[in-house]
């Protein structure tokens, strides 16, 4: 992939995620790039992992430095502020020695997210009209960082507030509780219609072992990690705003 020069003084975008040696994780994060590009015609965007998958971080900034764009806002594609966002990107921007790249903030905390984790949950069968009788369960990957657990705990209050019957987080590695036990729970309790929605960015091993935890309980419906959703373009597009609006205009 070769950066695109973009004719501003703004900073580029560096999509940076964390990788996976699923190719389908990296399919996404692509899709994703393609989606951000066309919501921001002329700006230079670029991706980079943390791992697994290429180019890295520094490789991605050595790219944007030949073609002509120094500074560039890093935006991780994560959900949470836990250990990749707080102690693995930071170290690759020193690593890179990307002295004009600074780090936004992580996607979690924003409605577009709730719109996304909906999208997700219609497109699998479910109406707006659906909500006041389906509870659903907002399926995570799992943290030892209580500020990562606590954000998705967040997130499931805020889709409750959209008008869902109910909505419980659940993870399917660390803390408990599990997805299928959440959904056989509220199943005792009468609910009779029950969705797993993953609150993952794309497929790979977590969402296959939550997919597999939602069949197992018998869930109703199961929808697909966020992915490529409009929101989640438009998100990592806000987040680049609001750091760049704090990077100083690069002078000549």
């Amino acid at each position: 992939m070769t950066a695109v020069r973009t004719t501003t003084a703004e900073p580029a975008l560096l999509l940076v995620s964390h990788g996976s040696r699923d190719p389908r994780h990296a399919a996404t994060v692509w899709a994703l790039t393609d989606r951000i590009r066309l919501l921001r015609p002329g700006l230079t965007v670029a991706t980079a992992f943390l791992e697994f998958d290429t180019p890295g971080v520094a490789g991605a900034l050595e790219r944007l430095e030949r073609a002509g764009t120094a500074a560039a806002v890093a935006v991780p594609l994560l959900l949470t502020r836990a250990y990749h966002a707080k102690t693995d990107l930071p170290a690759a921007l020193a690593e890179a020695g990307g002295s004009q790249v600074r780090q936004a903030a992580v996607l979690g905390g924003s409605p577009l997210l709730v719109r996304a984790v909906e999208r997700r949950l219609f497109e699998a069968g479910l109406s707006p009209a659906d909500r006041s009788t389906t509870a659903v369960v907002l399926a995570g990957a799992g943290s030892r960082d209580p500020e990562a657990i606590e954000s998705v705990g967040a997130a499931a209050r805020e889709l409750r507030r959209a008008g869902w019957r109910a909505v419980r987080p659940a993870f399917v590695t660390g803390p408990l509780p599990r997805p299928g036990a959440v959904v056989r729970e509220l199943r005792a309790r009468g609910v009779r219609r029950v969705a797993v929605a993953p609150y993952v960015l794309a497929p790979g091993l977590l969402p296959d072992r939550i997919a597999a935890e939602a069949v197992a309980a018998r869930a109703d419906v199961l929808s697909a990690p966020l992915g490529d959703a409009p929101e989640l373009a438009r998100l990592v597009t806000e987040r680049w705003l609001e750091s760049h609006a704090l990077t100083p205009t690069p002078t000549a």
